[in-house]
């Protein structure tokens, strides 16, 4: 049986289309095509149903699906212990998001580095999108992203950040023992979001209650958002991890709201299967060394 063909048939189901499973792939549709079709054959039943520019997966298709992800699996962790080098990179390539790279990377970096002296290393940032690209085009070896998933990679949950309103002090919420959203919706917002479902769910929190947040400044830069706060230009819903140097210096201030109890950020730790498996266990450890020096003000985010 030709792995090359499960792997279509894999990517096809996890892609939503064949269009996208070729681009991922970096195939033409009609190779895709084709690749699924000898693989029916070879089966000898029908795997998806055309109708159109639709496909649905049969349901010998859904039966044949948990084989084809572990035989695809078993390969790509086979073919890659194979060739693994058994010394470090020289060079490690680290792909991440802006709010890792200002908030996570400056604590991290320097105890990897004392742990791997030998090892360099080159730093980029982007959105998860380009950085799952990136790993996924070997451009970079190891990538932290929001919580997504790929066939061709292995994705771990490195940290979630809780995300909390924040006042500057003297604020008069401060004074206030039971906070309620309706007393959040008649103050100025400055409102930050980074394209992650968890901000959604802030807006259907003031959807349910009917109350309009009253948002003055709308910004996807946390540094922004915070300063804004600081100088009082309103409060603001923000992750912790932005925001824990000046909450030590008593600049801002987390208050609880019991219907934003439990929305956090989450950010995934991805490479490819089976590599650089030292590196990444010393870089999950350090998360959780730092995570447990962290001020007794904050709540884990490791």
């Amino acid at each position: 049986m030709n792995i090359e063909n499960i792997e279509a048939f894999v990517y096809v189901i996890h892609c939503g289309s064949f269009n996208k499973a070729a681009e991922a792939l970096y195939l033409s549709q009609p190779s895709v095509t084709a690749r699924i079709k000898s693989l029916e054959q070879e089966l000898d039943c029908k795997l998806f149903d055309r109708q159109g520019k639709q496909v649905h997966i049969t349901e010998d298709g859904k039966r044949f699906l948990p084989y084809a992800q572990q035989l695809l699996l078993i390969y790509q962790k086979g073919k890659l212990h194979i060739n693994q080098k058994k010394s470090l990179p020289n060079e490690l390539r680290i792909g991440c998001t802006v709010s890792v790279s200002n908030y996570m990377i400056p604590d991290l970096l320097p105890r990897l580095k004392a742990r791997f002296p030998e090892t360099h290393y080159k730093i980029v940032t982007g959105t998860t999108d380009d950085i799952m690209g990136k790993v996924l085009a070997k451009e970079t070896d190891i990538g932290f992203v929001r919580n997504v998933n790929h066939p061709s990679l292995q994705s771990g949950k490195f940290y979630e950040d809780p995300i909390r309103l924040y006042v500057y002090e003297g604020h008069p919420f401060l004074e206030k023992e039971n906070l309620t959203i309706e007393m959040v919706a008649g103050q100025p917002l400055v409102f930050f979001e980074c394209g992650s479902l968890d901000w959604l769910r802030i807006h259907r929190i003031f959807e349910s209650h009917e109350l309009p947040p009253n948002i003055q400044v709308h910004t996807d830069n946390s540094e922004m958002a915070k300063k804004l706060v600081i100088r009082k230009a309103g409060i603001a819903f923000l992750p912790e991890l932005c925001v824990s140097q000046e909450i030590a210096e008593g600049k801002l201030f987390p208050l609880r709201l019991p219907e934003t109890e439990g929305i956090s950020l989450q950010t995934n730790l991805i490479a490819h299967h089976g590599e650089h498996t030292g590196l990444l266990e010393a870089i999950t450890e350090i998360g959780r060394e730092l995570a447990e020096r962290k001020p007794p003000l904050s709540t884990d985010y490791f």
